[in-house]
């Protein structure tokens, strides 16, 4: 599997810099495929996501109070971004620090179910996170990726699991 971490420039700002990821050359990112999915049937939603998403790149950065964190195992950083209350959408994403979000996947998460296994779409969002959060880790470890200031990332973006 290759992923290639991508800053979403109409997103980031002087707060926070905003990624997502393109996984094997796919032409779409992660994020650009949740907003696809759902924009027709959770078009309120995803419009609050956008605005939440720019007030972290342009305002606040990335303030706890934007996000649910511990989605996935201790120490990947995995975290549901919250949006409107009682909304049924999930985005997942890393959140590194005080200013660098990776934007993944995510979906529709229906009232009856209460963890995201339970849904195949979630589950597989969060699990591709959790995936490319633990190669980050260990190509930060390796210097190959490393921070550029205090809100970017830089050296090679492209993780290739098939090398």
């Amino acid at each position: 599997m290759k992923f290639e971490l991508v800053e979403l420039k109409r997103l980031s700002g002087k707060k926070a810099t905003i990624y997502s990821l393109l996984i094997d050359n796919e032409e779409e990112t992660l994020f650009d495929k949740f907003i696809e999915e759902n924009d027709e049937q959770f078009s309120e939603e995803i419009d609050s996501i956008f605005e939440t998403i720019k007030k972290i790149g342009n305002q606040h950065g990335n303030s706890r109070n934007f996000f649910k964190e511990n989605e996935g195992k201790l120490g990947d950083l995995i975290c549901a971004l919250y949006d409107t209350p009682n909304s049924n959408l999930r985005l997942y994403c890393i959140r590194l620090g005080n200013a660098v979000i990776i934007l993944g996947g995510g979906g529709h998460k229906p009232k009856d179910i209460t963890a995201f296994q339970e849904d195949k779409t979630l589950k597989d969002a969060n699990y591709i996170l959790r995936t490319f959060s633990h190669l980050l880790h260990q190509k930060m470890l390796e210097g190959d990726i490393y921070w550029q200031g205090d809100m970017e990332l830089d050296g090679n973006l492209i993780i290739d699991t098939d090398e």
